[in-house]
């Protein structure tokens, strides 16, 4: 049985904060309803940067109403100060997608790159184009934290099915 369902993926970023709004539209098929990123100014203070983006995910939110938000997961990065600004930017969305009650997921980059291309070690463009086919679109999205985030939500509507079938079989056995 099929279960129509609206995610948000967010590619988390303070600079640049990628997001997609997906609808499940079929077992294997799945329609654009958003895609773009939000932006904070490098050069104002790290507390209202992250208060903008706060809001404005609060806002993607409040807007689409998603039943669930697919989040990267961070990942090991060499620079500390851009692991550190991605990790600000991922709490703020775990955060606020769990508090309007979105079911809330995370995926590493390599789980999204397998399932969108078929390749764990897919680059960028492979991604962008991988989703501009899967989506339909004339184009591929851009800038690439668009692209990426659309990648994360259809990431999660292909790995929903085995979700729900292990939270069937774990309810069965009483865990």
């Amino acid at each position: 049985m099929f279960a129509a369902q609206r995610v948000l993926g967010i590619d988390p970023g303070l600079t640049r904060c990628g997001y997609a709004v997906l609808d499940s539209t079929g077992p294997s098929s799945a329609k654009a309803v958003s895609l773009g990123v939000l932006r904070t100014p490098p050069t104002d203070a790290l507390p209202q940067r992250l208060a903008a983006l706060q809001a404005e995910i609060v806002a993607l939110l409040r807007e689409f109403r998603p039943q669930v938000v697919a989040v990267e997961q961070v990942f090991f990065q060499v620079n500390v100060r851009t692991a550190m600004s991605v990790g600000q930017a991922s709490g703020l969305a775990l955060a606020e997608a769990a508090a309007f009650g979105c079911q809330v997921v995370q995926y590493t980059p390599n789980q999204v790159k397998n399932s969108v291309a078929g390749w764990g070690g897919a680059d960028k463009a492979q991604v962008q184009k991988m989703v501009q086919v899967r989506l339909g679109l004339s184009v591929a999205p851009r800038p690439a934290d668009a692209a990426d985030a659309a990648a994360l939500a259809l990431c999660h509507m292909s790995s929903a099915p085995l979700h729900r079938h292990l939270e069937t079989l774990a309810k069965a056995v009483g865990g």
